[in-house]
Formats: C-alpha cells, structure tokens, sequence
C-alpha cells in the first residue's frame, strides 16, 4: 500500500458543502459516542459499531441533512469510534497507566471524511467525489496502482486527498552493502561507515516566532475573531515545522535505501522516551515517523530493515566484545578498558547495531528459503 497526497481546489460553494460534511461528521460521531456511555450507564449494555451503523437509514429518514453525505463516508464515522473503542480496552488490559476512554469531539477536532471503498474516482487533474462533485486537483505526481481508498483533509484552511493505492514493489539493484544507524539528539544519525548526518533541529529554529505568536493568542479573548486569526497563525507555523521534518525524514531514508541492502537500527520505546527529560528534543527529531518511512521504503524497493535490542550498544566494545559502562569516556569518545580500541562513541554504537543485525538478517533468508 502506498499513498498519494494532493492539493485539492475546491470552489467556495464545494468549500461550504465539505465543511458542513465535517459538521455533520463530527455531530454522528459524538452522538454515538453519547448513546454508547448513555446505554452502559443505564442497562450495563455494550453497543458495537455494528449496531450503530444499521441504524443509519433511520437517522437519515429522521435528518433529511445527512441524506447529504455518502453512506459508507457515514458508515466509517462509527467505524473510526468503533477502533477508538477497541484501542481503549485494548490499553485497559495491558494495564497502561493512561487507557484515554474516547472523548467528544470538539469544533476543529474533525477534518476529515473517508471514503473507504467507492464513491470516489480520478481523472486527469479533476477529482470525483459522490455528493460532492468533481473537485480540482493539483497532481504533483502521477498515481500509480489500484485506488483503495481516498481520505479528504482540511489543513490549515486548506484542503487536501490522499489515495492509498495498492502498488507493485519495484525492487532496486543489490549493492552487496549493508549499514547500521545509531540515531541521536546532537546528530540525526551516525552510520557504521562513519557518516555523520546533522540534526537540523526545525522546531527548535522556529522557537522564536512561535513564542511571539503563542504570547499574542494567549492575550486574545476566547470566542473573538481575533483569537481566530492568530491561533490559524500559530496551526500554520506548527506545519511547516511538520512539512520540514517529513521532507527531511524521507530524503534521509531514500538515501539509506539506495545505497544499502540492509539498513539496521535500534527497536527504541520512542513514546516512553518522549516522556523523559529530553522530550522536547526527541519530538524535534521524530525517529518514530522516520523509522516508519525508512520501512515503508525499503519494502517498496526489496530492501530489509532489522530492528535489534538497543541494550548496551553504547558500551560494548565493537573489536572484542567487551561491555563496560567505563568504555565510553564522554558523549564522543569510546576507549575499551579491555583491548584499547578507540573510536568515535555514537559510530562505534552504530558497528555494534550493524553486528547484531547481521544474524537476524541471516535467520530471515534461511526461514525464507526452507518455506520456498
């Protein structure tokens, strides 16, 4: 699966017709979210996705407005609650110290419609979607593959599709070259071939105009225009720093790609780690996001990435295999106690990775073969 975003032009009376769509959206969303808590609270009785989605001709004949929106567009409403659902107990039982039971959603806490099956087709750079029309669209990039689905977004005041399509791998060439990747705060990353690639730290360069614009929203009054005006502002710097990121993480991965067969890095707890000290910096970074694109492309390109236990991979020794918290003087610098090898500390990390990846790697090929 593999999506495809683009920029839709929608003319003012399309514009209106979508946001009363998010409007009507998000009022069923809430509404079943309601009758759920109210039929527990009452008769102890669980109601399922199912149930609320059969009711839906009767909410149509009781609203004429929702006869407006697409059925399985409506049907994916309570499907989206039903998941929101099922990730709450999903969390109960493993016993997380936040489960977050689903909440209501508030005006500008829905943007998006999903049409998850038909209603929906391409053609040229018009877009067409049922009980909304056909819709200009900016094709940045040809589509490729067998259109599943179609999520429509407003950004920002912006609107925006992606198509998830269903494509052929189009693996690369081997290289008969494989690397390791010790990811980091003061550097991106740090290969086990010695490359160094710079942490271009977007949010914190930002920091600036955002603490201006974030003093003046919190001197507006709530409800005001003005208040409106300067919070679109601040949504607006917040994604350019998201733009910049995503486009660094991809150009970063692609390289890794291309030029590697095999691509190691840490299996990190990125959600426990945004909750340290340094959680500032670590959500700058983005390693989940990036770790995400680099598998999503390696797969599309007959690449394998190995995901290996970060344990100690700081403090072992890459020459002899020696683990010692001494090893690693300061945050560059790694001298072994026990055979005197010195090395650059995050690359030294990054040859461990690559190490411990290779055997997995191995494993992999020979389950593959004995089932081929």
């Amino acid at each position: 699966m593999k999506a495809f975003r683009y920029r839709l032009r929608p003319t003012k009376a399309q514009e209106a017709a979508l946001t009363e769509q998010l409007r009507l959206c998000r009022q069923l969303y809430n509404c079943a979210l309601e009758e759920r808590i109210g039929a527990y609270k009452k008769e102890k009785k669980t109601i399922s996705g199912y149930d609320q989605m059969k009711a839906l001709p009767e909410i149509k004949e009781a609203l004429p407005e929702y006869k407006g929106v697409y059925s399985q567009v409506l049907q994916d409403v309570l499907k989206r609650l039903d998941r929101t659902y099922q990730s709450f107990f999903r969390r109960v039982k493993q016993g997380a110290k936040k489960v977050g039971f689903p909440r209501f959603k508030g005006a500008g806490w829905y943007d998006s419609l999903t049409y998850p099956q038909l209603g929906f087709s391409v053609s040229g750079d018009v877009a067409y979607f049922s009980k909304i029309g056909n819709i200009r669209l900016r094709l940045s990039r040809p589509l490729e593959g067998k259109l599943k689905t179609a999520t429509i977004t407003r950004d920002c005041g912006e609107w925006y599709v992606s198509y998830v399509c269903e494509v052929e791998p189009q693996p690369l060439p081997e290289t008969g070259s494989s690397v390791g990747v010790d990811v980091g705060t003061t550097w991106f990353a740090i290969t086990s071939d010695g490359e160094f690639v710079e942490n271009p730290r977007y949010l914190q360069g930002s920091m600036k105009k955002l603490r201006v614009v974030q003093r003046s929203l919190s001197r507006k009054k709530r409800g005001s225009g003005q208040r409106k005006k300067v919070k679109a502002q601040v949504a607006k710097l917040h994604r350019k720093v998201r733009r910049q990121r995503l486009d660094f993480h991809h150009k970063t991965a692609a390289k890794l790609v291309r030029g590697n067969d095999l691509i190691a890095h840490e299996d990190l707890n990125v959600g426990g780690l945004g909750r340290g000290n340094l959680a500032r910096a670590i959500h700058d970074v983005g390693w989940g996001q990036f770790f995400q694109i680099l598998a999503a492309k390696a797969a599309n390109a007959g690449r394998q990435v190995a995901r290996v236990n970060p344990a100690y991979t700081s403090q072992a020794c890459h020459q002899c295999g020696h683990t010692c918290k001494a090893n690693r003087v300061s945050q560059s610098r790694f001298v072994c106690v026990n055979c005197g090898h010195q090395d650059n500390a995050d690359v030294n990390a990054a040859r461990n990775i690559l190490g411990r990846a290779v055997p997995l790697s191995q494993n992999v090929a020979a389950v593959s073969a004995s089932v081929v």
